[in-house]
């Protein structure tokens, strides 16, 4: 009975939804997070009778046939990249990106990689790096006797030496865009990598067309909205409660065809 399959397609779908809106309500509080959002698409369908063939006579063709669809697949689980809230934490080394951009790092191996979590810190050798340890990019190293670091709005950081009355430019932030951000690839610790759908990184200046300004002080919040996502996970309960009433309907029906048969 093919409606036992197609229910249990539509419950493995929506055990999918559930488990990326976990990921999305889990995630609420950390910075630069992109929810994700589930899509699917129908199956194929198998054709019980095809549009377009001679009716009986053999003259006209039926207008309409009977096809019936077999369920239901994940078709891909799409990271939204929409700007969350600036969050003020007054650490001069948290910065944030209003707009669009993203901040490079690099790796040990100097693989590049992408994020928009802004929460930074220098190490042992002056560097700016982020949580990870990985260097921003491009790399810059804050003087030991550095008493203040200012990061203006078009990524320029400065440094005041001592009790100077002058601040020394010490390097410029620059900021990547993609032409598809919904093909990067999430590694987790708020890192993305560049993949072939995504295009490749397009470097630009904090400030210029299509690029967005620097905030020092602010963090990004998740983008996560949690009514949003109760709402969908209640949504998601309820299709997989139906699916699951499908096939316990289904399994009666065949049941009573059994006995019949006996």
């Amino acid at each position: 009975m093919r409606a036992l399959a197609i229910a249990a397609t539509g419950m493995n779908a929506q055990q999918t939804n559930v488990e990326v809106i976990a990921n999305n309500i889990a995630n609420i509080n950390t910075s630069g997070f992109k929810r994700s959002r589930a899509e699917f698409t129908d199956l194929l369908y198998q054709a019980e009778r095809a549009a377009g063939t001679p009716n009986r006579g053999g003259q006209d063709a039926i207008p309409e046939g009977a096809q019936i669809g077999l369920g239901v697949r994940t078709a891909s689980v799409r990271n939204l990249h929409i700007q969350g809230a600036l969050a003020n934490t007054g650490n001069r080394f948290d910065l944030a990106i209003n707009g669009r951009g993203w901040f490079q790092v690099a790796g040990a191996d100097g693989e590049l990689f992408y994020t928009r979590a802004g929460a930074f810190n220098k190490n042992a050798t002056g560097q700016i790096v982020n949580v990870d340890g990985y260097v921003v990019q491009p790399a810059m190293t804050v003087p030991s006797d550095a008493s203040e670091v200012q990061v203006n709005e078009s990524g320029q950081v400065y440094v005041r030496i001592g009790t100077s009355t002058t601040l020394q430019l010490i390097g410029q932030l620059t900021l990547a865009n993609f032409t598809n951000e919904a093909g990067l690839d999430p590694l987790g610790g708020n890192l993305y990598q560049v993949t072939t759908a995504s295009g490749a990184a397009i470097l630009g200046v904090p400030g210029e067309a299509g690029f967005g300004s620097i905030h020092q002080g602010y963090l990004e919040n998740s983008n996560v909205d949690p009514v949003k996502e109760i709402t969908e996970l209640i949504s998601a309960q309820r299709a997989y409660e139906m699916n699951s009433k499908v096939i316990q309907a289904a399994d009666e029906m065949f049941g009573t065809v059994a006995k019949g048969v006996r």
